[in-house]
C-alpha cells in the first residue's frame, strides 16, 4: 500500500465526507451510499440556475472542491477515474435544480457523455429544464475526433458560475459555458504516470524523458520526448498551442498534475512568462493543483482568449478555496538590494596570483559538488555540494570587484558574499568566520592568525568543538598545520575527515537528529568538502603565493 488509505472501495465515500466536514458546514453530501456520492452546496434554494459537473475521482480539487457559492452548485463523484452512474447524476440533478433549471458541465469521455445524457434525458422526462455542454480542451492529438476533455473545463466551471451567481437564465449560462468550451486548450506534460490506488505502478516514461498530452487518467500521451529541463518542456508545450493562438490576451491556467511540487510550478511559470507567447499572457490562475491525475509528476498549460467579459467572470468572488483566483501575469517586479548587503566594489584592485588562487579553491568545490551531494544524501538532505558550488559560482562571478590587495577589506567582502549566496547552517557559519577573521586582521592579525580568531568564534557561535562530527573536525587541524606548508595542510584535513566516518555520534549539525547505524562509515560532507579544498590547494603551485603572504 502506497497511499493514505483504507478499503479500496470506501477511498472516494471517505474522502467526501472529509471534504465536507473541513468546509465549515459550507457543503453536504447527498445520503446515498456507496453508489450516490453528492457533494451539494449547503446554502443552496433552487432560486437560481444549477451547474452540476463531475466525473471520476481522482483529479481533486476538481470536482468536488469547486462546489461554492459562485462556481458548480453541486458535484458527482464517480469511482478513481471511473464515470458515476446515471442514477447518481440524476440524484445530483434532483438535489440542485429548481424552476430556473440546471446546466450540467461534462468532460469528453464516453463514460461521463453517456451517464450524465441519459441522466439528463430522465431528469428533462420529470419536467426539469437541464442542458449539458461538453469539453474538448485537450489538443495534444491534432485532428482527433473527439477530444478529451480536461483542465481547461474549469474554465467553464466559472464563467458559467458566475453568470449563474449574478441571476442569469438558463440560456445565459448555457451560452457563456459553451464560449468557454469552445475558447479553451490544453497541452499537458509529465515526467511520470500516476499511481491508482490499489493497483501497480506503471511505468512508461523512462527517465530523461517527459511525455506530452497524456491524459488525466494515465492515458497514453502523444508523444515522449527527451527531458532536457523545466524551459524546453514549456517550449515544446507552448509550440503546440501557438498555432491555435490569435492576435489578442489570453488568460492562462497552470495546473499542477498532482505530483509536482509549488518550488517546479513556481519555476514553470517564470519559463511561460518568458516563453514566445508570454507576452500575450495577461493573467494566469495558479499555479495550483486544480484538475489533477492523482500523484502524476506533471503540468497542463489551458490558455482561454480573453474579453473584458470574461475578465470580470473569471475574477469574480467565489467561496470555494480551491479556486486561486485571477491575476494579472507579467514579468516580475524587481526592487534594488537595500544599501549596506552588496560587497564593497569601491575598493575593487587586481591581484593576478589571489584572483588565480580564489579561482582555483571556486573550482575544486565546484568540481566536487555531485560527490558532496551524494555523501550528504546519506546523512542529511543532500545538498551540501550545491550550497558549496552555488556560493563558489557567485564568488566567481564578483571576483573582479573584489579587494585583492587589502586582506582585511577581502576577508570581509568573502564573507558578506557567502552571507547573500550560500543558504543553510553552513552559510552563515562561514560568513561567520571570515567577518570575524576581517575584524582581527583589521587589529593586526597576519592571514593565518585572522582565520584561525574567525574559526574560534565561528565555534563560539555554532557550538561545535573537534569530535562534533562537523566540518570542524577537518578545517582547525588544516589551519593548524598550514604554518607547515600546504601538504600538511591537506593531510592533517583529510584525517580529520576520515575520522568522521568513525564517530557514531554527532553533537552538532543536521546529523545530531541520526542514529548510529545511520552514520558510520559516512565522512561528515562538510569535513569533506574542507579536505578536497586543502588537497586541491595543495596539488598546485598557486598555494605558493598564499603561503609566503600568511605571515606579511
Amino acid at each position: 500500500m502506497n497511499h493514505f488509505s483504507n478499503a479500496k472501495e470506501d477511498i472516494v465515500q471517505e474522502a467526501v465526507d472529509g471534504l465536507a466536514s473541513a468546509s465549515g458546514g459550507q457543503l453536504l453530501r447527498l445520503d446515498g451510499y456507496p453508489f450516490i456520492r453528492v457533494v451539494a452546496r449547503a446554502d443552496w434554494d433552487k432560486s437560481k440556475v444549477a451547474i452540476v459537473s463531475g466525473g471520476g475521482s481522482g483529479h481533486e480539487p476538481a470536482h468536488a472542491g469547486f462546489v461554492g457559492k459562485g462556481m458548480l452548485t453541486a458535484a458527482v463523484c464517480g469511482d478513481v477515474f471511473a464515470s458515476p452512474s446515471v442514477d447518481a447524476v440524476l440524484a445530483g440533478i434532483l438535489a440542485v435544480t429548481g424552476e430556473p433549471g440546471c446546466l450540467l458541465i461534462v468532460k469528453n469521455y464516453t463514460g461521463d457523455r453517456l451517464n450524465f445524457g441519459l441522466a439528463a434525458e430522465r431528469a428533462r422526462a420529470l419536467g426539469l429544464k437541464v442542458e449539458m455542454i461538453i469539453l474538448e480542451d485537450d489538443i495534444a492529438l491534432p485532428g482527433a475526433p473527439k477530444p478529451r476533455g480536461v483542465a481547461g473545463t474549469l474554465f467553464a466551471h466559472k464563467i458559467a458560475g458566475g453568470v449563474a451567481d449574478a441571476g442569469g437564465t438558463l440560456a445565459d449560462v448555457t451560452r457563456a459555458a459553451r464560449r468557454a468550451a469552445t475558447g479553451a486548450m490544453t497541452i499537458g506534460m509529465s515526467l511520470d504516470t500516476c499511481t491508482i490506488p490499489g493497483s501497480p505502478k506503471t511505468t512508461r516514461v523512462a527517465p530523461g524523458q517527459i511525455e506530452m498530452g497524456l491524459g488525466i487518467h494515465g492515458e497514453a500521451g502523444a508523444d515522449i520526448l527527451p527531458f532536457e529541463g523545466a524551459r524546453q518542456a514549456v517550449t515544446d508545450a507552448v509550440a503546440r498551442l501557438k498555432p491555435l493562438m490569435n492576435d489578442g490576451h489570453y488568460a492562462v491556467l497552470l495546473n499542477n498534475l498532482g505530483g509536482t511540487t509549488a518550488l517546479e510550478m513556481s519555476l514553470l511559470a517564470t519559463e511561460l512568462i518568458n516563453s514566445s507567447i508570454g507576452f500575450q499572457l495577461s493573467h494566469i490562475i495558479g499555479p495550483a493543483p486544480m484538475m489533477t491525475a492523482l500523484d502524476m509528476h506533471g503540468f497542463s498549460i489551458s490558455i482561454y482568449p480573453m474579453s473584458v467579459e470574461d475578465e470580470i467572470l473569471l475574477a469574480a468572488p467565489t467561496s470555494v478555496s480551491a479556486w486561486p483566483g485571477l491575476h494579472q501575469f507579467s514579468a516580475p517586479r524587481i526592487a534594488a538590494v537595500p544599501d549596506g548587503l552588496a560587497p564593497p566594489k569601491a575598493l575593487a584592485s587586481a591581484d593576478p596570483e589571489k584572483s588565480a588562487f580564489i579561482r582555483h579553491c571556486c573550482g575544486a568545490l565546484i568540481a566536487a559538488e555531485a560527490d558532496l551531494n551524494a555523501l550528504d544524501a546519506k546523512t542529511g538532505d543532500g545538498d551540501t555540494g550545491s550550497t558549496l558550488a552555488t556560493a563558489a559560482r557567485a564568488l566567481l562571478t564578483s571576483i573582479d570587484d573584489l579587494p585583492l590587495r587589502d586582506d582585511t577589506a577581502l576577508l570581509r567582502a568573502i564573507g558578506q558574499e557567502l552571507s547573500q549566496t550560500m543558504g543553510g547552517s553552513s552559510g552563515v557559519l562561514l560568513a561567520i568566520l571570515f567577518s570575524a577573521a576581517a575584524d582581527a586582521s583589521a587589529k593586526g592579525a597576519d592571514m593565518m592568525q585572522a582565520l584561525q580568531k574567525g574559526l574560534a568564534r565561528m565555534q563560539e557561535v555554532g557550538g561545535a568543538k573537534l569530535g562534533d562530527r562537523t566540518m570542524v573536525d577537518a578545517l582547525r587541524p588544516a589551519l593548524e598545520a598550514f604554518p607547515l606548508g600546504a601538504q600538511e595542510a591537506a593531510t592533517a584535513a583529510r584525517t580529520g575527515a576520515n575520522k568522521t566516518a568513525s564517530m557514531r555520534k554527532a553533537h552538532a549539525g543536521r546529523s545530531a537528529y541520526l542514529n548510529a547505524d545511520q552514520l558510520e562509515g559516512v565522512i561528515d560532507p562538510g569535513a569533506e568538502a574542507v579536505a578536497r579544498l586543502f588537497e586541491a590547494i595543495a596539488q598546485t603551485p598557486i598555494h605558493a603565493h598564499l603561503s609566503s603572504s600568511l605571515y606579511q
